[in-house]
């Protein structure tokens, strides 16, 4: 299995930006696909971003899209969230997430493995 750990959450104002990173350790990290998924309180988990094992196919969520970008390196392990134009809507823990099937899921049900979360908090 591979264990995740997300870091680079802060606290940021509106229209700024964050670089969150994911490190892996374990399992060789070119076998998963990688997802960003973010929980805002009293709500349910939501997609945000995803990309395959080559680091050549992604998905966005509508609500990111143009904002937000997903990236990978495979030799230091890593997958990373740049976000910019951040709103107050974006205030959430962000999660990464990994699965070994071909296709790039949206569904947080679909992703075995989970980091504990970075705080990401924008100011208006």
């Amino acid at each position: 299995q591979v264990q995740l750990e997300e870091s680079g959450g802060g606290l940021v104002e509106t229209g700024g930006s964050l670089r969150l990173s994911c490190a892996a350790t374990g399992r060789t990290f070119s076998n998963y696909n990688m997802g960003w998924f973010r929980q805002a309180p009293g709500k349910e988990r939501l997609f945000v971003a995803a990309i395959d094992w080559s680091g050549l196919a992604t998905r966005t969520a509508d609500s990111v899209k143009g904002r937000f970008t997903i990236s990978r390196d495979n030799a230091k392990n890593t997958v990373y969230l740049q976000m910019n134009s951040l709103k107050p809507e974006d205030t959430a823990v962000y999660f990464c997430a990994a699965h070994t099937e071909a296709i790039l899921y949206i569904t947080s049900t679909q992703y075995e493995y989970w980091g504990q979360g970075t705080q990401v908090t924008v100011s208006s």
